[in-house]
């Protein structure tokens, strides 16, 4: 495949279970995007790390993010002259939500602006981050398709998807 490719977790960064972790794991033009700090993030931050990754790769390359990783490039994206292929968005929690993490700093006011590149927004009907409505505003907004995959929580090691096959497919569409 050979298609350069960001991975962008969320907080507490994607433990060895992860689907994101395996798909690295198994791809060796995967590279993680590293945080300064994963457990207090700040949004401009994050941004920043986001940039620098993207810059370094000197093509036009795949991210692939993951909860508070899906907020981040929602930020890069209405601040970057960058090009990139295209994104897979999975599970973007919600800023304002009960259960957002209060450690995370600067990542409310979730830019609502098409992104000009392809992307694919996955959510779940139980995610306890982010609803099915909030994931369907952000999609329509971002210009993204919309993909609802059923009660699968927050789409990360616990909701036992393992490699995640169907999310590897999504994948392939944007590399396509």
């Amino acid at each position: 495949m050979n298609v350069p490719t960001l991975i962008i977790p969320g907080i507490g960064d994607s433990g060895h279970a992860h689907w994101q972790t395996l798909w690295e794991s198994a791809n060796p033009e995967f590279i993680r995007v590293e945080q300064k700090d994963w457990d207090k993030p700040i949004c401009d931050e994050w941004v920043n790390g986001l940039e620098q990754a993207v810059a370094e790769t000197g093509e036009s390359p795949v991210l692939v993010a993951h909860s508070l990783g899906c907020l981040c490039v929602a930020h890069w994206a209405v601040r970057t002259s960058l090009i990139i292929k295209g994104a897979l968005l999975v599970a973007p929690p919600n800023p304002e939500g009960i259960d957002f993490p209060s450690e995370a700093q600067g990542f409310s006011l979730v830019p609502l602006v098409s992104f000009g590149f392809p992307s694919i927004v996955v959510a779940s009907s139980n995610d306890p981050y982010g609803s099915l409505e909030f994931a369907r505003v952000c999609a329509a907004a971002w210009k993204s398709r919309f993909v609802n995959i059923g009660a699968a929580g927050h789409i990360n090691s616990e909701s036992g998807l393992g490699k995640w096959p169907e999310g590897w497919a999504l994948y392939q569409e944007l590399t396509a």
